[in-house]
């Protein structure tokens, strides 16, 4: 008996040692890409989408103060996308805009 629980556990650690890493590198395969502009505009859109939606089902099912809750936390999060696709595209434009008035 004694002897099978340590062949299962050894078994189980073995496999775990052998796909653990190759878990690991399969889970960040797009961590260097930047959002775009076009991206983090689009990412604000879908917040207040999500944001009416709650709004909508939590006041169909009687609960106003939470429903009006989750719509501020979405409202806020699509403030934030909105905020960094328009830095973003000053950052990219404003640079083309100075150096065309450049003499």
């Amino acid at each position: 008996m004694k002897f099978t629980a340590n062949a299962i556990v050894s078994a189980a650690a073995v496999v775990l040692l052998t796909i653990g890493p190759s878990l690991a590198t399969t889970q960040s395969k797009n961590a260097n890409r930047k959002p775009t502009v076009k991206g983090e505009m689009k990412e604000s859109g879908k917040e207040v989408k999500n944001a009416g939606k709650g709004l909508g089902q939590n006041v169909k099912h009687g609960r106003i103060v939470r429903g009006a809750k989750h719509f501020g936390k979405h409202t806020g999060r699509a403030g934030k996308h909105f905020g960094k696709g328009s830095k973003a595209g000053v950052k990219k434009t404003g640079g083309a805009v100075k150096n065309a008035t450049k003499p």
